[in-house]
């Protein structure tokens, strides 16, 4: 092989791994392009307590971020096998970050979920607790005066 073919090669490797190096910044951007916004998350104009958990649940929804944090995995994988990266620290606490964040929210999309089956039933335990007869005010009042 010639020199010129190696400093070729050399010229093509660098190509190739800042378009690399773009591909893994571009996925990361669209992945947190694709979480949800703050106040979507803060903010409500639910009327009760289901309304809300079912809008933060929806709200919660991560999108297409794990598929965009896959991509970025992949290129970034490929690019530190290859040694292409001079400097890759910046990416992988990104990366991180972003695992992080996207984990934090199916963790809380969990918990959401579980109180909206916990609420109603809840409701409905607290509605039923005076249909045995028993008035439970009359009951407290009673214990009150003990």
């Amino acid at each position: 092989m010639s020199q010129a073919t190696l400093g070729d090669d050399d010229e093509l490797f660098g190509e190739a791994a800042t378009e690399m190096r773009a591909d893994v910044e571009s996925s990361l951007a669209d992945a947190w392009d694709a979480l949800p916004a703050a106040d979507d998350v803060w903010e409500t104009d639910a009327d009760n307590v289901l309304g809300v958990l079912n809008g933060l649940k929806t709200a919660l929804d991560a999108g297409d971020a794990a598929e965009h944090l896959r991509d970025a995995k992949k290129w970034y994988t490929m690019g530190e096998r290859a040694d292409a990266f001079e400097d890759a620290a910046d990416l992988e606490a990104e990366i991180d970050e972003l695992e992080e964040t996207i984990a934090d929210l199916e963790t809380a999309s969990e918990q959401v979920g579980d109180l909206t089956t916990t609420v109603p039933a809840l409701r409905s335990s607290l509605e039923n607790a005076g249909d045995d007869g028993v008035d439970v005010d009359d009951e407290c009042d009673a214990d009150a005066t003990e």
